[in-house]
């Protein structure tokens, strides 16, 4: 009786509940959120993977009448939509999250669209009647994250060669998955259509992106930075000077530096990486000129070694400068933007009794 009335309440609220678990699974995973290379969190993932796999596998076989559930399957077969729409959900959370830690909006704006575009897409009724089903689409786009983020794990360091290898590994599992389903299928014209089709689709809208440097450079991230008068290292911390205005209660750095002679400009970062990851990033320095165009005027790298849950502590400073409207942009070696800052500098003339506000790191 009571496995009737729940089977009717899941017929006229399917879509409702469905969103609802996809929203869930979001939420979850924001609430749990953990490090890139934390062990419970890889294996997790894996673990996620291979049921969104599996369902994706046996739905093909049960569409084409050549699979049935059986015993304890049977049961929650009904239900495998929920389930499924929870297990995605939780992994583009997760991913979605580390892109949006990782990007630059002001780069990635396009690609993180991108990825909010497909997740609505995917409530569509007549997505979820298609075919060939977006949700192979986002499987892959699931797969090629966990992976993008675990091979620079391997490689120390993220570039070329990792984002490579991620997207290899990628095609290598999906084709070896449509190997093993043409051993059961006589019409392998189906198995293209339905895995090869939008995995692929995926896949090159990511290498299209990668080479436009959209894609944020997960596992990287920019957790704070500021520009400063004053950085000094002292006993392991960070002592960071900046002139507070009496009317900002939030101020923390120097976006309207009044420059005084001699005054150098600083700016300092913490930026995450995992502990396995040894990497660095070049600090991009660029004015403002006369044709509202942005020129650039330096380029100071800085070595970054990850394991600190606050991010690498580091800064670089300029000497010659001067006033006007400026902008660092925080850059992988393969010149993917991590995070951006805009500051203003303006002449001020010399005052020795000019007071400073210590912020400690």
């Amino acid at each position: 009786m009571l496995k009737t009335k729940l089977m009717d309440y899941f017929e006229k609220h399917e879509t409702r509940l469905e969103i609802g678990f996809f929203i869930g699974g979001f939420i979850f995973d924001i609430w749990m959120l953990a490090a890139p290379d934390e062990l419970f969190s890889i294996i997790q993932q894996v673990l996620y993977l291979l049921l969104i796999a599996g369902f994706i596998h046996f739905e093909i076989l049960f569409r084409l009448h050549r699979w049935r559930p059986q015993s304890v399957i049977l049961k929650a077969w009904p239900y495998r939509t929920l389930i499924l729409h929870f297990l995605l959900g939780s992994l583009l959370s997760l991913y979605s999250l580390f892109y949006i830690k990782s990007a630059s909006l002001f780069s990635s704006i396009i690609f993180l669209l991108f990825m909010i575009g497909l997740l609505l897409a995917n409530e569509f009724p007549i997505v979820k009647r298609s075919t060939v089903s977006i949700k192979v689409g986002l499987f892959t786009i699931c797969l090629f994250s966990f992976l993008s983020i675990l091979f620079p794990l391997a490689f120390g360091y993220v570039g070329f060669f990792p984002f490579l290898g991620a997207t290899l590994a990628t095609l290598g599992i999906l084709y070896w998955h449509v190997h093993y389903l043409k051993k059961q299928i006589q019409d392998t014209s189906i198995v293209y259509r339905a895995l090869l089709a939008p995995a692929f689709s995926v896949m090159a809208f990511f290498s299209l992106f990668y080479f436009l440097g959209w894609i944020p450079p997960v596992p990287l991230s920019v957790r704070n930075h500021g520009v400063y008068h004053f950085v000094e290292k002292k006993e392991g911390q960070y002592f960071l000077s900046y002139e507070k205005k009496w009317n900002s209660f939030l101020q923390d750095g120097d976006t309207e530096f009044q420059a005084q002679p001699g005054d150098k400009i600083y700016y300092y970062a913490q930026i995450y990486s995992p502990a396995r990851i040894s990497d660095e990033v070049i600090i991009h320095w660029y004015q403002k000129d006369q044709r509202k165009n942005w020129v650039l005027m330096d380029k100071i790298p800085l070595k970054i070694q990850g394991g600190r849950t606050d991010g690498y502590r580091g800064f670089s400073f300029k000497t010659n400068y001067t006033p006007g409207r400026w902008k660092i942009e925080v850059r992988t070696n393969s010149g993917v933007e991590i995070s951006r800052l805009y500051f203003q500098i303006f002449t001020a003339p010399a005052d020795p009794n000019r007071i400073f506000t210590i912020s400690k790191k």
